[in-house]
Formats: C-alpha cells, sequence, structure tokens
C-alpha cells in the first residue's frame, strides 16, 4: 500500500477516503494494482457467522452445557448402540474409538482404524438417531495441523456436535494402556489451534481438547497442556487417566481461560486408573460431562460370549436374557417404519409387511411362509392346509402357463374351432399376434389377478 501511495499523490485524498468506505474501497479495486486488489479480496474471504451452516445437535449441546446438572453420556459404537443410548434419555452420546475399532474391525485401538472409517460410522449413527448431541473420537487429527482441520470439517459434515483432538504420537491407543506417548508440546497447541480454526471458518463443532500427558509424563506437564489447549480456543478440556481425587480436582482448579472451560471425566468400568465416582461426586469436583466408555461393548461382549456357549450345548438364551421377538423389533425401529409405511402407502396397494400391533402375532419372513410356515395376516393366521393348497393352485397354473401363450411370438396354444378332442386338450397352430386392445386387457386381466394372489397370501 506504500508504494501505491507513492506513485499516486495527486489521489492521496481520493485514496484517503475509500479507505475509511468500504463500498467505495470495493467499487474501485479494480482499478488498484494486482497486489493490493488480491489483499482486498483477502479481507473478504472471512466467512460470517451468519453463514456458517447450523447443526441443531451442536446447539443442543451448547444449550446443556449451561445446565446446572452433570452431563451424562455412555460411548456407542454402532447405529444400534447409539439408537438404544437416546431411547434410554441420555443427555448426549460419545463415539469411541476404541469401541468402534472393536465393533467394526474386531481390532484394539491402536490406530488401525481410519479417518474414513470413522466418519462413515458416524453417518450411520445419526440417521439412526434424532437429536441426541454425539461427540466423535478424532484421535490425533489423522495427520499434521492441516489434516486436522480436514478431520474436523469431515465431522461436522457427518453430523457431530462435538470433536475430541488429543496429542499422542500415531500408532495412538487407549489412554489407561502402557506406552503411552505425546508429541511436543508446541504440536500438541497447534493441533488443536488447527481445530479451533476449522471451527471458525465454518464447522458447526465443539472442540473437545485432550491430553495423555498424564501417563506419558507428569501431572503438571497435563495441566499445562490443558491450560495451553484453552488458551487456544477448545471449547471442552479433558485429561485422560487421571489416578487420584486429588488429581481431579487439581484438573478442575485450573485459573484463568481454563477455569471458564467445561471439563469431562472419563469413568473407565472395570479397571482403569481413574477412581470411579458417582455424577453427584464428579459434579462436587467441578467436572461437567462425564462418559462411560465400556459398559455397552462389556456387556455385550460378555452377553454373545453366554449365549455362544448355551447354543454349544445345543440351549437358546432364555426370553429374560434376550427379550421376545417383539422386543427386539421394537429395538431396531420396525414400529416407526411400519408408520411411514402406512403414511406414503399408495391406495389398494399391498404392504409389504402386517404390523405387530395390527396382528398380535410376530413377523414371519417371506420364506418361511414360502415353505409352508404360518403366515401372519390382518386377520390372524392361515391354516398350513391352506397354504398348501395355494402352492397347489400356483403349481398348476404354472404347468398351464408353461403350455400357454408366449409372448412375442405368432405361435400360440388355443383351443380347435371344431371343439374336437386333441391330445393335451390344446392344438399348435399359427395365429396372428392380438391387437393391441386385447394385449393391454390381457396385461389388465394378469396383473388383477397378482394383486388377489397377494393378498391371498
Amino acid at each position: 500500500s506504500l508504494v501505491t501511495l507513492t506513485h499516486m499523490n495527486n489521489q492521496i485524498p481520493h485514496f484517503k477516503k475509500m479507505l475509511t468506505n468500504p463500498k467505495i474501497l470495493h467499487a474501485h479495486s479494480v482499478n488498484l494494482p494486482s497486489k493490493s486488489r488480491f489483499a482486498v479480496h483477502k479481507r473478504a474471504a472471512v466467512i460470517p457467522q451468519s453463514s456458517r451452516a447450523s447443526n441443531p445437535r451442536t446447539q443442543k449441546l451448547r444449550d446443556l452445557l449451561q445446565e446446572k446438572y452433570i452431563l451424562k453420556g455412555p460411548c456407542c459404537h454402532d447405529a444400534l448402540s447409539a439408537k438404544l443410548i437416546e431411547q434410554a434419555g441420555f443427555d448426549f452420546a460419545f463415539m469411541s474409538g476404541f469401541c468402534t475399532s472393536a465393533a467394526r474391525l474386531g481390532a484394539p485401538d491402536t490406530g488401525l482404524i481410519s479417518y474414513a472409517e470413522m466418519v462413515d460410522q458416524g453417518r450411520y449413527i445419526h440417521e439412526a438417531t434424532h437429536s441426541m448431541p454425539i461427540i466423535g473420537d478424532g484421535d490425533t487429527g489423522y495427520g499434521n495441523a492441516v489434516n486436522v482441520k480436514r478431520t474436523v470439517k469431515g465431522y461436522a459434515q457427518a453430523g457431530f456436535a462435538g470433536i475430541l483432538i488429543e496429542d499422542q504420537i500415531m500408532p495412538k491407543s487407549c489412554g489407561h494402556v502402557k506406552g503411552k506417548r505425546v508429541t511436543s508440546r508446541e504440536e500438541a497447541v497447534s493441533r488443536i489451534k488447527a481445530a479451533v480454526d476449522a471451527r471458525e471458518e465454518g464447522a458447526d463443532i465443539l472442540i473437545l481438547a485432550r491430553t495423555d500427558a498424564r501417563q506419558a509424563i507428569s501431572l503438571d506437564e497435563a495441566l499445562w497442556r490443558a491450560a495451553a489447549f484453552a488458551d487456544a480456543g477448545a471449547d471442552l478440556l479433558f485429561i485422560d487417566a487421571l489416578q487420584s481425587e486429588e488429581e481431579m480436582r487439581a484438573f478442575c482448579s485450573l485459573p484463568g481461560a481454563a477455569g471458564r472451560v467445561p471439563k469431562m471425566a472419563n469413568m473407565l468400568e472395570g479397571g482403569g486408573k481413574t477412581p470411579i465416582l458417582s455424577p453427584e461426586q464428579l459434579q462436587q469436583l467441578g467436572f461437567k460431562l462425564v462418559a462411560y466408555p465400556l459398559s455397552l461393548l462389556g456387556v455385550s461382549i460378555r452377553a454373545m460370549q453366554q449365549a455362544l456357549g448355551s447354543l454349544q450345548t445345543g440351549q437358546i438364551p432364555a426370553e429374560k436374557e434376550m427379550g421376545s421377538f417383539q422386543d427386539i423389533q421394537k429395538a431396531v425401529g420396525f414400529d416407526e417404519y411400519f408408520e411411514q409405511e402406512a403414511k406414503y402407502a399408495l391406495p389398494g396397494s399391498p404392504g409389504s409387511f402386517a404390523s405387530p400391533a395390527e396382528t398380535g402375532t410376530p413377523h414371519t419372513c417371506s420364506a418361511a411362509a414360502a415353505s409352508g410356515a404360518v403366515a401372519s395376516t390382518g386377520t390372524g393366521q392361515k391354516d398350513n392346509a391352506d397354504v398348501q393348497n395355494v402352492q397347489k393352485e400356483e403349481g398348476e397354473k404354472k404347468k398351464d402357463d408353461s403350455s400357454g401363450s408366449r409372448a412375442g411370438s405368432v405361435y400360440s396354444y388355443s383351443r380347435p374351432p371344431s371343439g374336437r378332442e386333441v391330445a393335451g386338450g390344446w392344438d399348435k397352430r399359427p395365429q396372428e399376434p392380438q391387437p393391441q386392445q386385447q394385449q393391454e386387457q390381457n396385461k389388465g386381466e394378469q396383473e388383477l389377478a397378482q394383486q388377489q394372489q397377494q393378498q391371498q397370501w
């Protein structure tokens, strides 16, 4: 700008007026040298707050953080577990990298699961739930600071209300297992700054900054990093694997900006390094959120192992252990599906299923019905004999069709005009193709017969 002014002495008053009036500056920017034009448009590249894509789940999480009670969030690993958490009425859920790696890959949480797999799992989870805020495990951001920005934007686009970014070195692992390694202070803070920049550039998502320095270095180092993350603009703070109530209290007592940022506790069930405290105790210490990472995955593993052991001996799980078929249908969403199916059903078209509420009986698969099993209908259950009669009639009809007319051929099977007996009851002779009107009438009769057959089934 100074170089430009020295070559425009006769336009200095007008140029000063341009600098104080944005409209005039924009109108005259085409007359400025290329470098100045670039500077003008570069200032205009910042996305205003009002134009950012808004996520209702993110706003809901912000509102929940203003409540006076502590927020409880079990960890999910797939769409079904997230659906069950929402049905149970929890405040939020946390999509754990530990649990997702176990459920999706059958592998430990050692950095094996990728960014694409985590985002893909997140999309299914948000499709299966309605409005519950979900915080996603973003691990280390899957690379350098530029990768962190892409990760944050990808998680926001998938629907997450928050994302966790940590300071471990790849390959990372669960914070409560051995061999913890963390990056330098500078790189750790750089990751959080990049995540905050992605949020400021339009990603409507909260940044949960995590440090594993407690196990890798010391408590003092973990406290320093948490404070630095708050200064960098993190929305939430988390120190993993704190080992006592005193350490947890020290974390919640950080001064400055860190003192105003909500903090999350991690109650690792089954023998982690952090003492298990009640939600009331955690709130008294100063925590705003608490995550329960292994409850759903742990009981699922144990229940499947026990069921498999029973099946080895020929015993199926009792209903009190696995629920009834109707319970399972309700849990996975059949009731909601039937409501939507009824809402958009076309007049006179048969539904694909009958609702349990309509029949009072569980659904049966179409394959079972075709093999002679009892089929569920709107008026009750049909006898096996009725089903077999229908199958017999269909077999006879197919046999007749195989010796009947062939579409598209000038040869068709028809009764002799004389009515005399012919072997097989039909004779084969040349015949002209049917007129268009007759073909349409025959097609309509066939469709009507098919609909009647479907209703009979």
